[in-house]
């Protein structure tokens, strides 16, 4: 290990930058690396300097400037598709050649930028720049490539960045530098973001879901440190990302996103996973935009099969033939028309395709052009009608795909009396519209659990007794509120009759055994206050059963699976078990992270072992 000394200066800028300057080196005791001049503070080595200035600071010479990657933060698919990658890297005078592979190297490195600038390009609260002598040669264009062949890889991939823990950043750069070389570090602290980012974290952590007042407290704050509401929004996305639950997910969608670009398709397994995890991203407050950050990032829309583009083909027919060819002709939408764009924004939704979007927007633009032009109103009033019947299918959708795939949902009369009227407004295009285009899909959907399969079948069956006059909008939503509450008890029990089994029960298989567990989960459950009733003894067996049943998968089924490659046994369990297929999937990863297995084993079990 390389043997060096460092002189750090601290200080403050004003009341919203804060720096550290590191010079590291063999003799930096020795050494002079800064100077006050005027309102400037300089430090400098031969050939380098960096200036903090009141406004902005300026650099000359070589080196760059890193940060830890914010989440939303543009990356090339490069940096996305390495794990180990977690930090922006940025040498002066380096500039991307043409698809962005290669980078090309200039002898223009001077420059300034203002602190404002900084923590909005980089990371909002903490940005490093740096320079050095020695290990590194000749034109500065040949310095800064030698860098990146020198440091590239550690500052891209150091956990140092994130952690702030300068001293060993340091010890780990200086390590790959000659004895001869001197190495200068600027760490630039946004001190009222970094307050923000605190107080936030804090809270997301402690609650997960921020209780109204601590918000209130929150904006209060943002208000008194004047952080415009971008900069709030990015640092409550990027610790959101940050927290462990929220973080599997979005990697495990970003994943996906990142193997479905490097082959350039997603086929419908993906594309059902990727559902699901938006749906778990809903359920645990997971902001949407990590997930419409990585679709842009990585050209979701593009990734569409060839093959199931047919009612891209059929929707620009009705829309363009319609509005604009025949305009002059007969510009009326008729039922089957309608019903055909329906189940296309249907198979859109279901693969992600925003082309069909694409294509609704510019029949718009050109319904508004012709109409500037002088064509008849009629074609606003026409494409009007389709877009109300589009609204009341994406509402329609929202609401029954919560029912379906959330927990604690509470549905009231409100929204029942929404979906009879939404109802009523496809049965007039086509009886079938209803169940075609909301019902076939959640039920069809492997990942719908059986909480969620109760509730929307109670759903549509209910729906149906309303407007045969057997059954009230108050007592369907009564029978909905007593599926959420057995619902809950589940997840409670579930939660509470694995955790006395694994610390006090070996059996649990006799009545005896089972009447004796219930008893201590009931006084437990009361003392706690998450259930004060009757446990349904039923809804307890169940709970039984199905943690026997995990036990013959983790411990019978899954390692044979495992060491056969037997997928297909997988899904005979998953189909027939009865057990929702994302616990499963949970209990998966928990078993190969127990075991220390190769997590990438998993995914080929979930793909079937196939390509």
């Amino acid at each position: 290990m390389m043997t060096h000394q460092e002189i750090r200066v601290h200080g403050h800028l004003n009341d919203t930058i804060e720096y550290f300057a590191m010079a590291a080196a063999r003799d930096a005791y020795s050494r002079y690396f800064f100077e006050v001049d005027s309102d400037n503070l300089r430090f400098f080595s031969p050939g380098n300097e960096f200036i903090l200035e009141p406004e902005q600071i300026s650099h000359r010479g070589n080196g760059g400037t890193f940060c830890e990657y914010m989440f939303g933060v543009d990356q090339p698919l490069s940096d996305l598709a390495k794990t180990d990658v977690r930090n922006r890297l940025v040498l002066y005078g380096a500039f991307y050649k043409g698809d962005g592979s290669q980078l090309d190297f200039t002898a223009k490195t001077d420059g300034e930028s203002s602190y404002e600038q900084i923590f909005f390009e980089g990371n909002a609260t903490v940005n490093y720049f740096f320079f050095m002598t020695g290990s590194v040669t000749g034109k500065v264009s040949e310095q800064q490539e030698d860098i990146v062949r020198l440091l590239g890889k550690t500052l891209k991939r150091s956990a140092h960045v994130g952690l702030g823990d300068d001293a060993e950043l340091i010890d780990e750069i200086y390590n790959l530098l000659g004895h001869r070389s001197s190495f200068y570090l600027v760490k630039l602290l946004h001190k009222k973001h970094k307050q923000y980012h605190d107080v936030f974290k804090a809270l997301y952590f402690n609650y997960k879901t921020i209780p109204e007042y601590e918000f209130e407290a929150l904006q209060q704050l943002a208000d008194e440190l004047d952080i415009d509401k971008y900069q709030q929004e990015r640092i409550r996305i990027d610790v959101m990302y940050k927290h462990p639950d929220n973080q599997r997910i979005v990697d495990e969608y970003k994943n996906i996103l990142i193997e479905c670009n490097l082959k350039g398709s997603i086929n419908q397994l993906e594309n059902a996973r990727l559902t699901r995890l938006k749906t778990l991203s809903v359920r645990n407050k997971i902001p949407a935009a990590l997930f419409y950050t990585l679709d842009k990032m990585l050209k979701h829309d593009k990734l569409v099969d060839l093959d199931e583009q047919d009612y891209l083909a059929e929707t620009r027919q009705v829309l363009e033939g319609m509005f604009f060819a025949e305009a002059q002709i007969d510009a009326n939408i008729n039922f089957e028309d309608m019903s055909l764009l329906l189940h296309a924004k249907r198979q859109a939704s279901e693969n992600r395709d925003h082309t069909f979007e694409h294509i609704l927007l510019e029949t718009g633009k050109a319904c508004d052009e012709k109409i500037h032009a002088g064509a008849d109103l009629i074609l606003l009033e026409h494409f009007s009608y389709i877009i109300t019947y589009f609204d009341r299918y994406d509402n329609t959708s929202a609401v029954i795909n919560q029912l379906a795939f959330m927990e604690n949902v509470h549905f009231g009369e409100e929204q029942i009396r929404s979906l009879l009227g939404n109802k009523k407004s496809f049965d007039e295009l086509n009886k079938s519209l209803w169940k075609d285009l909301f019902f076939k899909q959640v039920l069809g959907n492997k990942y719908l659990g059986q909480f969620g399969r109760k509730k929307v079948v109670c759903l549509q069956k209910g729906l149906s007794a309303i407007e045969d006059s057997r059954l009230t909008i108050k007592a369907l939503v009564d029978r909905l509120r007593i599926l959420e509450k057995e619902e809950r008890l589940y997840v409670v029990l579930l939660a509470h009759v694995k955790e006395r089994i694994r610390n006090f029960y070996s059996k649990y298989s006799t009545r005896i055994e089972q009447e004796e567990l219930l008893v201590e989960i009931a006084d437990e459950l009361y003392n706690k206050g998450l259930h004060t009733g009757d446990i349904p003894l039923a809804q307890f067996h169940n709970v039984v059963v199905n943690i026997k049943k995990e036990a013959v998968y983790l411990h019978n089924l899954l390692p044979k699976i495992i060491s056969e490659r037997d997928a297909a046994l997988r899904e005979d369990f998953l189909d027939n078990s009865g057990l929702d297929r994302f616990y499963v999937e949970e209990l998966e990863r928990e078993y190969f992270e127990l075991n220390d297995l190769a997590i990438d084993d998993l995914y080929l079990i979930r793909k079937g072992f196939a390509d």
